[in-house]
């Protein structure tokens, strides 16, 4: 997310001239399993909260080298909207959200519908919706459901699967996938 603090400013300054020097470079997904991993790996990601109206687009992680302070901001921005707290959220969830994104070849950002969510939240969404698991992921920092206007929940659904990093659901009548860094899975809800 954008901050005004300049010291911050100027490493994602750097970083994003790095990186536009360094992306046709990049190597393809030949297997996105394989998250972009050796010479010219740049990873970052594009969302909005679709409940917060908050935007987050930058790169997290060059050559396996995760920043860490752009993880605490991607971090705050999957916060539970609900009750203001943060967990740290999986670098593995980061890794698939982002490279199911570039499979599918877009710059619209990925609308974030639910990032993590504290316990207390969970139990109140599972009240509301049978869909909602007792000991989701979602509890933990390794879940969130997505969505993309300019693609179907089929197109993200097969972008995701084909990751093969965790697990994805597709919720066609809600519109979003759900993406996790549990067991590799598939369903439909």
């Amino acid at each position: 997310m954008e901050k005004a603090e300049n010291n911050h400013f100027s490493r994602r300054f750097i970083l994003g001239a790095f990186a536009a020097s360094a992306l046709a470079a990049a190597p393809t997904f030949s297997k996105a399993a394989g998250f972009l991993r050796g010479a010219g790996d740049i990873r970052s990601l594009n969302m909005i909260s679709r409940r917060t109206g908050e935007r987050f687009k930058g790169i997290y992680c060059i050559d396996n080298e995760y920043i860490p302070e752009v993880l605490e901001e991607i971090s705050f921005f999957m916060r539970d909207w609900r009750r203001n707290e943060i967990k740290t959220i999986d670098r593995r969830t980061i890794d698939i959200i982002a490279a199911s994104h570039k499979l599918l070849d877009t710059n619209e950002p990925y609308t974030l519908l639910s990032g993590y969510r504290s316990a207390k939240t969970n139990a109140m969404l599972r009240r509301r919706s049978r869909s909602v698991a007792r000991h989701s992921l979602h509890m933990t920092g390794q879940a969130a459901d997505i969505r993309l206007s300019s693609r179907s929940v089929k197109q993200v659904f097969k972008a995701a699967a084909k990751c093969s990093g965790g697990g994805v659901g597709r919720y066609y009548r809600s519109n979003f996938v759900h993406m996790d860094c549990g067991p590799v899975r598939t369903w439909r809800g």
